[in-house]
């Protein structure tokens, strides 16, 4: 067959190779290749509509056909199409921008750094703190400690502060100097008839155990997400987030709130670390700041983390690390007007709103038998799959009950993800209540498809 006459699945099957993708199932199944948006909508190349009710990747705060964004691009596109900010050069978006999350912060911020993903900010935050940290003579305060079932990228460090299997096997990751304490996660994990508070107390007691156990003087961060996204929807208990910067302070650990899920409204609160009560050292932002449309992240750092990377720069002559497209103009026109947009129609409210929609109408499932846990926080929310209730037990191989459901939901005209056997939730911003009574549905349509398959799988 002649390259002309190929499909493009044809094409995609044949040249590209997909991220997070079984790539010998792909050839088999090949793609479903999406054409458009509008709305909280897409639709693929058939025309058949979708509720889009991921946002994409957790990210598409503003839907997909936002007029405003699209002209924010076109403008900056003919106005200034790129320039960088390397030595001393500055533009117009990136300033403002930086402004505005500096005064956007929930907790005082000195300056903004620029990249151009989550996981590229995340690898960029370590190797400051790195920087700073041989400026202030602690050369040995390197390592890292995050949280299994943490996501926080998968370049080679982010990967590392990650704790998700799937990220590291394979690939010689974590690094050395990187650790994983257990996930924050009451419904997997508390011991029998363990509070949420007790629960709490353990986890702190067993971050401070390893901090001890490396030496205080070696452990240069803890990192976190406020709520954790791709690791299930995991709400962390009460009194969690408290005790863990308890143990940070008293052993002089930076905490790095990783807010590229949480961040613009998603919980409920402009940021996560306002839901949960947290006042870190340095902010990650990324997916909802420009809903997507063009790839931006921003490291927001204290003064007290400047003073020492300003103190490097100034020895060695540069501060030595930054992106080709750290703050592109237009990546960073599109995140202003999108910050403006979120602020004006008081998104932040209304996701709040939309999400206690949202949980009432996951709630009637509480007591379904194939439901174990129904979690989440603002417009963000999980249901976990089980094949016993009592005894939170999987189905055969864990991820089954949830890919099936998945794959039902696709054919219901409706795209969500399965981490595991848990089904997320993490639709736009701007959905409607009519909207988000529809997803419901479409996951109750689902939910029945699945418990009929489970029934007869016995």
């Amino acid at each position: 067959m002649s390259k002309q006459t190929l499909s493009l699945a044809e094409k995609d099957v044949q040249h590209q190779l997909h991220p997070y993708t079984d790539a010998r199932m792909h050839e088999e199944l090949g793609p479903l290749i999406i054409e458009r948006g509008e709305g909280i909508y897409v639709y693929d190349d058939q025309g058949k509509q979708y509720i889009e009710a991921m946002s994409g990747l957790w990210s598409a705060a503003l839907g997909f056909n936002n007029e405003r964004l699209i002209k924010a691009a076109e403008q900056q596109l003919r106005t200034l199409p790129f320039y960088h900010l390397f030595s001393h050069k500055a533009h117009a978006p990136s300033i403002e921008l930086a402004d505005k999350l500096i005064e956007m912060a929930p907790v005082p911020m000195s300056k903004v750094f620029f990249t151009n993903s989550g996981s590229e900010a995340n690898d960029t935050v370590v190797k400051l703190i790195w920087y700073r940290n041989n400026a202030i003579g602690k050369p040995a305060k390197k390592k890292f400690i995050s949280r299994l079932n943490g996501y926080h990228g998968i370049t080679i460090v982010s990967a590392s502060l990650t704790g998700l299997p799937a990220n590291q096997r394979g690939f010689d990751v974590p690094l050395p100097g990187f650790f994983h304490v257990g996930a924050p996660h009451h419904y997997r994990h508390a011991l029998p008839g363990e509070t949420e508070e007790q629960f709490a107390d353990r986890l702190a007691a067993e971050l401070e155990s390893l901090i001890l156990r490396e030496g205080p003087e070696t452990v240069a961060a803890f990192y976190g997400e406020p709520l954790m996204g791709a690791g299930g929807v995991i709400v962390p208990p009460r009194t969690y987030w408290e005790k863990i910067q308890a143990v940070c302070r008293k052993y002089d650990v930076l905490v790095v709130a990783d807010e590229v899920i949480c961040g613009f409204g998603r919980t409920g609160n402009l940021f996560g670390s306002q839901t949960f009560g947290i006042k870190p050292d340095v902010m990650v932002l990324s997916k909802q700041l420009s809903s997507s449309y063009q790839p931006i992240s921003a490291i927001l750092i204290n003064d007290a983390l400047y003073q020492g990377i300003a103190d490097q720069s100034h020895s060695l002559g540069t501060l030595g690390h930054g992106f080709t497209a750290s703050g592109h103009p237009v990546a960073a026109a599109v995140a202003l007007e999108n910050v403006k947009i979120i602020e004006e129609q008081n998104l932040v409210e209304h996701a709040a709103a939309m999400g206690a929609i949202l949980h009432e109408g996951l709630n009637q499932f509480a007591d379904h038998p194939r439901v174990g846990e129904i979690r989440g926080r603002g417009l963000i929310a999980a249901v976990e799959l089980v094949a016993d209730r009592e005894l939170k037990t999987p189905f055969e191989v864990t991820g089954k009950l949830g890919r099936f459901l998945a794959g039902r939901a696709q054919a219901h005209g409706m795209i969500t993800r399965n981490m595991g056997d848990a089904i997320a939730f993490c639709p736009p911003l701007i959905s409607s209540e009519a909207e988000i009574r529809l997803i419901v549905e479409r996951f109750a349509r689902s939910l029945d498809e699945t418990e009929h398959w489970f029934k007869a799988s016995r």
